[in-house]
Protein backbone atom coordinates (compact mmCIF):
# COMPACT_ATOMS: atom_id res chain seq x y z
CA UNK A 1 0.00 0.00 0.00
CA UNK A 2 1.42 3.34 -1.04
CA UNK A 3 1.83 5.85 1.77
CA UNK A 4 -0.41 8.92 1.91
CA UNK A 5 2.49 10.97 3.17
CA UNK A 6 4.11 11.66 -0.18
CA UNK A 7 7.17 13.88 -0.37
CA UNK A 8 6.70 15.04 -3.92
CA UNK A 9 8.77 18.18 -3.56
CA UNK A 10 10.51 19.94 -0.71
CA UNK A 11 8.67 23.05 0.42
CA UNK A 12 10.63 26.25 -0.12
CA UNK A 13 10.01 27.68 3.35
CA UNK A 14 9.18 26.41 6.81
CA UNK A 15 5.56 26.08 7.87
CA UNK A 16 4.96 28.16 10.97
CA UNK A 17 1.19 28.28 11.50
CA UNK A 18 -0.95 25.22 10.73
CA UNK A 19 -4.71 24.85 10.69
CA UNK A 20 -5.94 21.40 11.78
CA UNK A 21 -9.31 19.89 10.79
CA UNK A 22 -10.83 16.77 12.41
CA UNK A 23 -13.99 15.17 10.96
CA UNK A 24 -13.29 11.44 11.16
CA UNK A 25 -16.46 10.47 13.06
CA UNK A 26 -18.87 12.45 15.25
CA UNK A 27 -16.76 15.41 16.40
CA UNK A 28 -15.96 18.47 14.33
CA UNK A 29 -12.66 19.90 15.53
CA UNK A 30 -10.69 22.94 14.35
CA UNK A 31 -7.36 24.11 15.82
CA UNK A 32 -4.37 26.30 15.02
CA UNK A 33 -0.81 25.34 16.00
CA UNK A 34 2.07 27.81 15.77
CA UNK A 35 5.76 26.90 15.62
CA UNK A 36 6.74 29.56 18.16
CA UNK A 37 3.70 29.84 20.43
CA UNK A 38 2.35 26.29 20.34
CA UNK A 39 -1.40 25.71 20.35
CA UNK A 40 -3.10 29.05 19.72
CA UNK A 41 -6.75 28.01 19.69
CA UNK A 42 -9.01 24.99 19.36
CA UNK A 43 -12.77 24.51 19.07
CA UNK A 44 -14.85 21.34 19.08
CA UNK A 45 -18.45 20.45 18.37
CA UNK A 46 -19.68 17.03 19.50
CA UNK A 47 -22.63 15.27 17.87
CA UNK A 48 -23.40 13.10 20.92
CA UNK A 49 -26.94 14.44 21.37
CA UNK A 50 -27.66 13.93 17.66
CA UNK A 51 -26.65 10.26 17.70
CA UNK A 52 -27.74 9.35 21.24
CA UNK A 53 -31.31 8.60 20.17
CA UNK A 54 -29.97 5.94 17.77
CA UNK A 55 -27.59 4.32 20.25
CA UNK A 56 -24.56 4.99 18.04
CA UNK A 57 -23.19 7.10 15.20
CA UNK A 58 -25.31 7.33 12.04
CA UNK A 59 -22.73 8.03 9.27
CA UNK A 60 -24.98 10.08 6.97
CA UNK A 61 -26.16 12.33 9.82
CA UNK A 62 -22.56 12.77 10.96
CA UNK A 63 -21.48 13.93 7.48
CA UNK A 64 -24.32 16.42 7.19
CA UNK A 65 -23.61 17.88 10.62
CA UNK A 66 -19.91 18.33 9.81
CA UNK A 67 -20.95 20.38 6.76
CA UNK A 68 -23.11 22.62 8.93
CA UNK A 69 -20.55 23.16 11.69
CA UNK A 70 -17.15 23.29 10.01
CA UNK A 71 -17.20 26.88 8.68
CA UNK A 72 -18.62 28.49 11.87
CA UNK A 73 -16.00 26.60 13.91
CA UNK A 74 -13.23 27.85 11.62
CA UNK A 75 -14.41 31.43 12.09
CA UNK A 76 -14.62 30.95 15.87
CA UNK A 77 -11.11 29.45 16.02
CA UNK A 78 -9.55 32.25 13.97
CA UNK A 79 -11.22 34.79 16.24
CA UNK A 80 -9.94 33.02 19.37
CA UNK A 81 -6.40 32.94 17.93
CA UNK A 82 -6.68 36.57 16.74
CA UNK A 83 -5.59 35.55 13.25
CA UNK A 84 -6.83 35.95 9.71
CA UNK A 85 -6.83 33.18 7.12
CA UNK A 86 -3.97 34.92 5.31
CA UNK A 87 -1.71 34.18 8.29
CA UNK A 88 -2.14 30.40 7.96
CA UNK A 89 0.88 28.69 6.35
CA UNK A 90 -0.51 25.18 5.93
CA UNK A 91 -3.63 23.03 6.40
CA UNK A 92 -3.80 19.55 7.89
CA UNK A 93 -6.97 17.45 7.88
CA UNK A 94 -7.83 13.93 8.98
CA UNK A 95 -7.68 11.65 5.93
CA UNK A 96 -8.42 8.38 7.77
CA UNK A 97 -9.23 6.02 9.20
CA UNK A 98 -12.84 6.93 9.85
CA UNK A 99 -16.29 7.23 8.26
CA UNK A 100 -16.11 7.78 4.50
CA UNK A 101 -18.51 10.70 4.24
CA UNK A 102 -17.25 12.42 7.37
CA UNK A 103 -13.65 12.21 6.19
CA UNK A 104 -14.57 13.67 2.81
CA UNK A 105 -16.12 16.74 4.42
CA UNK A 106 -12.85 17.63 6.17
CA UNK A 107 -10.69 16.66 3.20
CA UNK A 108 -12.60 18.72 0.64
CA UNK A 109 -12.85 21.69 3.01
CA UNK A 110 -9.14 21.55 3.85
CA UNK A 111 -8.00 21.12 0.25
CA UNK A 112 -10.27 23.96 -0.89
CA UNK A 113 -8.76 26.27 1.71
CA UNK A 114 -5.27 25.29 0.62
CA UNK A 115 -6.00 25.97 -3.04
CA UNK A 116 -7.70 29.28 -2.30
CA UNK A 117 -4.84 30.47 -0.06
CA UNK A 118 -2.09 28.88 -2.20
CA UNK A 119 -0.63 27.00 0.78
CA UNK A 120 0.26 23.30 1.19
CA UNK A 121 -2.20 20.79 2.64
CA UNK A 122 -1.70 17.31 4.05
CA UNK A 123 -4.02 14.43 4.94
CA UNK A 124 -3.21 13.13 8.45
CA UNK A 125 -3.56 9.66 9.95
CA UNK A 126 -6.11 9.82 12.76
CA UNK A 127 -4.42 7.30 15.04
CA UNK A 128 -0.96 8.76 14.52
CA UNK A 129 -2.42 12.08 15.66
CA UNK A 130 -3.77 10.40 18.82
CA UNK A 131 -0.38 8.79 19.30
CA UNK A 132 1.38 12.16 19.37
CA UNK A 133 -1.32 14.10 21.25
CA UNK A 134 0.77 14.01 24.49
CA UNK A 135 3.35 16.12 22.63
CA UNK A 136 0.98 19.05 23.23
CA UNK A 137 1.55 18.83 26.99
CA UNK A 138 4.18 20.68 29.06
CA UNK A 139 6.35 17.59 29.59
CA UNK A 140 6.04 15.63 26.32
CA UNK A 141 7.44 12.11 26.03
CA UNK A 142 10.71 11.51 24.23
CA UNK A 143 11.20 8.78 21.64
CA UNK A 144 11.23 5.80 21.95
CA UNK A 145 8.14 4.80 23.92
CA UNK A 146 5.35 2.24 24.09
CA UNK A 147 1.87 3.48 23.21
CA UNK A 148 -1.50 2.06 24.24
CA UNK A 149 -4.11 3.47 21.84
CA UNK A 150 -7.64 2.80 23.05
CA UNK A 151 -10.65 4.28 21.28
CA UNK A 152 -14.02 3.46 19.77
CA UNK A 153 -12.43 2.06 16.63
CA UNK A 154 -8.99 0.87 17.74
CA UNK A 155 -7.14 -1.03 20.44
CA UNK A 156 -3.41 -1.08 19.74
CA UNK A 157 -0.10 -1.60 21.49
CA UNK A 158 2.54 0.19 19.44
CA UNK A 159 6.32 0.46 19.78
CA UNK A 160 7.19 4.02 18.76
CA UNK A 161 10.81 4.61 17.77
CA UNK A 162 10.40 7.98 16.04
CA UNK A 163 7.94 9.97 13.99
CA UNK A 164 6.56 7.52 11.43
CA UNK A 165 8.56 4.57 12.81
CA UNK A 166 5.87 2.38 14.39
CA UNK A 167 5.62 -1.33 15.08
CA UNK A 168 2.24 -2.76 16.02
CA UNK A 169 2.81 -5.29 18.81
CA UNK A 170 -0.81 -6.15 19.53
CA UNK A 171 -4.32 -5.25 18.44
CA UNK A 172 -7.92 -6.35 18.88
CA UNK A 173 -8.91 -9.33 16.76
CA UNK A 174 -12.58 -8.25 16.93
CA UNK A 175 -14.25 -5.37 18.80
CA UNK A 176 -12.16 -2.39 19.81
CA UNK A 177 -12.36 -1.55 23.49
CA UNK A 178 -14.43 1.60 22.95
CA UNK A 179 -16.82 -0.36 20.74
CA UNK A 180 -17.16 -2.96 23.51
CA UNK A 181 -18.07 -0.20 25.98
CA UNK A 182 -20.68 1.18 23.57
CA UNK A 183 -22.28 -2.21 22.88
CA UNK A 184 -22.34 -3.16 26.56
CA UNK A 185 -23.88 0.19 27.46
CA UNK A 186 -26.62 -0.44 24.90
CA UNK A 187 -27.31 -3.86 26.43
CA UNK A 188 -27.68 -2.14 29.82
CA UNK A 189 -30.01 0.51 28.42
CA UNK A 190 -27.46 3.33 28.88
CA UNK A 191 -26.86 6.35 26.69
CA UNK A 192 -24.26 6.75 23.95
CA UNK A 193 -21.27 7.05 24.26
CA UNK A 194 -20.96 3.97 26.42
CA UNK A 195 -17.62 4.59 28.13
CA UNK A 196 -18.61 7.51 30.38
CA UNK A 197 -22.05 5.99 31.03
CA UNK A 198 -20.61 2.66 32.20
CA UNK A 199 -17.90 4.35 34.27
CA UNK A 200 -20.51 6.44 36.09
CA UNK A 201 -22.81 3.47 36.76
CA UNK A 202 -19.87 1.25 37.81
CA UNK A 203 -19.19 3.55 40.77
CA UNK A 204 -22.36 2.17 42.41
CA UNK A 205 -21.55 -1.47 41.65
CA UNK A 206 -20.72 -4.32 44.02
CA UNK A 207 -17.25 -5.60 43.03
CA UNK A 208 -17.87 -9.05 44.56
CA UNK A 209 -21.15 -10.06 42.94
CA UNK A 210 -20.02 -11.11 39.45
CA UNK A 211 -16.83 -12.56 37.98
CA UNK A 212 -16.33 -12.04 34.24
CA UNK A 213 -13.53 -13.58 32.12
CA UNK A 214 -10.38 -11.61 31.32
CA UNK A 215 -10.13 -12.30 27.57
CA UNK A 216 -6.87 -13.70 26.18
CA UNK A 217 -4.84 -13.12 29.35
CA UNK A 218 -4.21 -16.86 29.55
CA UNK A 219 -2.64 -16.87 26.07
CA UNK A 220 0.79 -15.66 24.95
CA UNK A 221 1.05 -12.59 22.78
CA UNK A 222 -0.28 -9.05 22.95
CA UNK A 223 -3.53 -9.20 20.97
CA UNK A 224 -6.90 -8.34 22.49
CA UNK A 225 -10.44 -9.69 22.10
CA UNK A 226 -13.57 -8.13 23.61
CA UNK A 227 -16.50 -9.64 21.68
CA UNK A 228 -16.60 -12.72 23.94
CA UNK A 229 -16.73 -10.54 27.03
CA UNK A 230 -19.65 -8.63 25.54
CA UNK A 231 -21.45 -11.96 24.90
CA UNK A 232 -20.79 -12.99 28.51
CA UNK A 233 -22.32 -9.72 29.69
CA UNK A 234 -25.39 -10.32 27.51
CA UNK A 235 -25.88 -13.75 29.08
CA UNK A 236 -25.50 -12.32 32.57
CA UNK A 237 -28.09 -9.63 31.86
CA UNK A 238 -30.57 -12.19 30.53
CA UNK A 239 -30.20 -14.48 33.55
CA UNK A 240 -30.58 -11.82 36.25
CA UNK A 241 -33.21 -9.35 37.37
CA UNK A 242 -33.10 -6.01 35.56
CA UNK A 243 -32.96 -3.76 38.60
CA UNK A 244 -30.61 -0.77 38.83
CA UNK A 245 -28.27 -2.40 41.35
CA UNK A 246 -27.79 -5.44 39.10
CA UNK A 247 -26.98 -3.16 36.18
CA UNK A 248 -24.45 -1.28 38.32
CA UNK A 249 -22.84 -4.56 39.43
CA UNK A 250 -22.57 -5.73 35.81
CA UNK A 251 -21.12 -2.39 34.71
CA UNK A 252 -18.53 -2.54 37.50
CA UNK A 253 -17.36 -6.03 36.64
CA UNK A 254 -17.34 -5.37 32.89
CA UNK A 255 -15.16 -2.30 33.38
CA UNK A 256 -12.91 -4.18 35.80
CA UNK A 257 -12.41 -7.01 33.29
CA UNK A 258 -11.57 -4.61 30.45
CA UNK A 259 -9.15 -2.55 32.53
CA UNK A 260 -7.34 -5.54 34.00
CA UNK A 261 -6.90 -6.93 30.48
CA UNK A 262 -5.52 -3.63 29.16
CA UNK A 263 -3.17 -3.13 32.10
CA UNK A 264 -1.73 -6.65 32.10
CA UNK A 265 -1.24 -6.71 28.33
CA UNK A 266 0.47 -3.33 28.52
CA UNK A 267 2.72 -4.54 31.31
CA UNK A 268 3.59 -7.58 29.21
CA UNK A 269 4.49 -5.31 26.27
CA UNK A 270 6.71 -3.12 28.47
CA UNK A 271 8.60 -6.17 29.71
CA UNK A 272 8.91 -7.53 26.18
CA UNK A 273 10.27 -4.29 24.69
CA UNK A 274 12.22 -2.99 27.69
CA UNK A 275 10.81 0.49 27.07
CA UNK A 276 10.61 2.85 30.05
CA UNK A 277 8.05 5.34 28.75
CA UNK A 278 4.34 4.68 28.19
CA UNK A 279 1.90 6.88 26.26
CA UNK A 280 -1.83 6.22 26.65
CA UNK A 281 -4.13 7.95 24.16
CA UNK A 282 -7.57 7.69 22.56
CA UNK A 283 -11.02 8.25 24.02
CA UNK A 284 -10.84 5.40 26.54
CA UNK A 285 -7.63 6.94 27.95
CA UNK A 286 -9.90 9.40 29.78
CA UNK A 287 -11.30 6.56 31.92
CA UNK A 288 -10.44 7.34 35.56
CA UNK A 289 -10.10 3.71 36.71
CA UNK A 290 -7.82 2.86 33.79
CA UNK A 291 -5.58 5.81 34.65
CA UNK A 292 -5.42 4.81 38.31
CA UNK A 293 -4.47 1.20 37.63
CA UNK A 294 -1.96 2.07 34.93
CA UNK A 295 -0.48 4.59 37.37
CA UNK A 296 0.02 1.88 39.98
CA UNK A 297 1.54 -0.52 37.45
CA UNK A 298 3.95 2.00 35.94
CA UNK A 299 5.06 3.34 39.32
CA UNK A 300 5.82 -0.20 40.48
CA UNK A 301 7.88 -0.86 37.34
CA UNK A 302 9.54 2.60 37.26
CA UNK A 303 7.88 3.54 33.96
CA UNK A 304 7.19 7.16 33.01
CA UNK A 305 3.50 7.58 32.13
CA UNK A 306 2.17 10.19 29.67
CA UNK A 307 -1.40 11.17 28.74
CA UNK A 308 -2.97 13.94 26.71
CA UNK A 309 -5.20 16.23 28.78
CA UNK A 310 -8.69 14.64 29.03
CA UNK A 311 -10.34 16.71 26.27
CA UNK A 312 -7.49 15.80 23.90
CA UNK A 313 -8.04 12.07 24.53
CA UNK A 314 -11.18 12.17 22.39
CA UNK A 315 -11.13 13.34 18.77
CA UNK A 316 -9.96 16.94 18.36
CA UNK A 317 -8.40 19.34 15.88
CA UNK A 318 -5.38 20.15 18.07
CA UNK A 319 -3.72 16.78 17.52
CA UNK A 320 -4.30 17.10 13.75
CA UNK A 321 -2.79 20.59 13.67
CA UNK A 322 0.29 19.49 15.66
CA UNK A 323 0.99 16.42 13.53
CA UNK A 324 0.36 18.47 10.40
CA UNK A 325 2.95 20.98 11.59
CA UNK A 326 5.50 18.19 12.11
CA UNK A 327 4.94 16.49 8.77
CA UNK A 328 4.47 19.59 6.61
CA UNK A 329 7.86 20.77 7.86
CA UNK A 330 9.36 17.53 6.58
CA UNK A 331 8.30 18.66 3.11
CA UNK A 332 5.37 16.24 2.93
CA UNK A 333 2.18 17.51 1.31
CA UNK A 334 -0.73 16.43 -0.87
CA UNK A 335 -0.56 15.69 -4.55
CA UNK A 336 -3.37 16.68 -6.91
CA UNK A 337 -5.91 14.02 -5.93
CA UNK A 338 -8.18 14.26 -2.89
CA UNK A 339 -7.88 10.89 -1.15
CA UNK A 340 -9.24 9.50 2.11
CA UNK A 341 -9.04 6.03 3.60
CA UNK A 342 -11.68 4.48 5.86
CA UNK A 343 -9.11 1.81 6.77
CA UNK A 344 -5.47 2.80 7.04
CA UNK A 345 -2.95 0.64 8.95
CA UNK A 346 -0.73 2.68 11.28
CA UNK A 347 2.37 0.70 10.30
CA UNK A 348 1.97 1.72 6.61
CA UNK A 349 3.23 5.26 7.27
CA UNK A 350 6.68 6.55 6.38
Amino acid sequence: MQSFYSKQSVLKHSIGCVLGIETSCDETGIAIYDAQKGLLAHTLYSQIELHNQYGGVVPELASRDHILKILPLLQETLKEADLSLSEIDGVAYCAGPGLAGALLVGAVFGRSLGLALDIPTLGIHHMEAHLLAPMLEENPPEFPFLALLVSGGHTLLVSVNDLGDYEILGESVDDAVGEAFDKTAKLLGLNYPGGPAIAKLAEKGNPKRFCFPRPMLDRPGLNFSFSGLKTFVSGTINSNAQDEQTKADIAHEFQAAVIETLVKKTQRALLQTGLKRLVVAGGVAANKSLREQLGVMTAKNKITLHYPRPHFCTDNGAMIAYLGYRRLNLGQHDGLAIKTMTRWPLDKLD
